[in-house]
C-alpha cells in the first residue's frame, strides 16, 4: 500500500487531484490510501480519510510500501527515520499553498542529497508514482561538527557586527 499525505494543517488538493489522476491514465498495481484534511477534491480511484489519529496515522505510515505528500519537514523527517520511499510535491505560494516557496527549496535539496524523489508539476507524479517502487532513499547523516561549525562562525560574525558598533 502507498500512503498519501497532505499533512495535518491544510488540505493540498492539486496533490490528490494529481495522485488520483495518474491513476486515471495508468492505474498502479499497488492500492493507495490517503489522508488528505479537509479537501475539496474528493478522489475516485483510491479510498482517503479526511484525518488520521495519531496512531492510526503512525500505523499506516509504517505499513505503506512508499509515502507520497508535500515537502515538509515532518513528512520528510518520518519517512527517513523509517527508510521509507518517498515522492514529494511541494506546495507553492502562486496557489496559495503556503506564504512563501520553502517547500520547492526543501524538495530540491533533499532530492539532491538522494532522499525523496521529487515532482515539481502535478504532470510528473505518474512518472514519479512508477519510480517510488524501486527508489532507496539515502540515509541521512548527522552532522553535528558543521553544525557546530556554521553557528561559530555565525556568532562570530554577530561579534564582530557589534564590536564594530561600539567603536563608533
Amino acid at each position: 500500500m502507498i500512503f498519501l499525505t497532505v499533512g495535518t494543517q491544510f488540505p493540498f488538493d492539486r496533490l490528490v487531484r494529481a495522485v488520483d489522476e495518474a491513476l486515471d491514465r495508468n492505474g498502479f498495481a499497488e492500492e493507495i490510501f490517503a489522508q488528505i484534511g479537509d479537501s475539496v477534491y474528493k478522489p475516485r480511484n483510491f479510498q482517503a480519510v479526511a484525518s488520521l489519529d495519531k496512531h492510526q496515522f503512525d500505523e499506516s505510515f509504517r505499513r505503506a510500501s512508499g509515502i507520497i505528500g508535500h515537502a515538509g519537514m515532518g513528512t520528510i523527517c518520518m519517512a527517513l527515520e523509517m527508510n521509507k520511499p518517498l515522492l514529494v510535491l511541494p506546495r507553492k505560494k502562486r496557489f496559495g499553498e503556503v506564504v512563501n516557496d520553502h517547500q520547492v527549496a526543501i524538495a530540491r535539496k533533499f532530492e539532491q542529497l538522494g532522499h525523496v524523489l521529487a515532482a515539481y508539476e502535478p504532470a510528473e507524479i505518474a512518472g514519479k508514482i512508477k519510480l517510488l517502487k524501486t527508489f532507496v532513499p539515502c540515509p541521512r547523516q548527522a552532522c553535528p561538527d558543521a553544525v557546530a561549525r556554521y553557528i561559530a562562525e555565525y556568532l562570530d560574525k554577530l561579534a564582530a557586527k557589534g564590536r564594530g558598533r561600539d567603536r563608533s
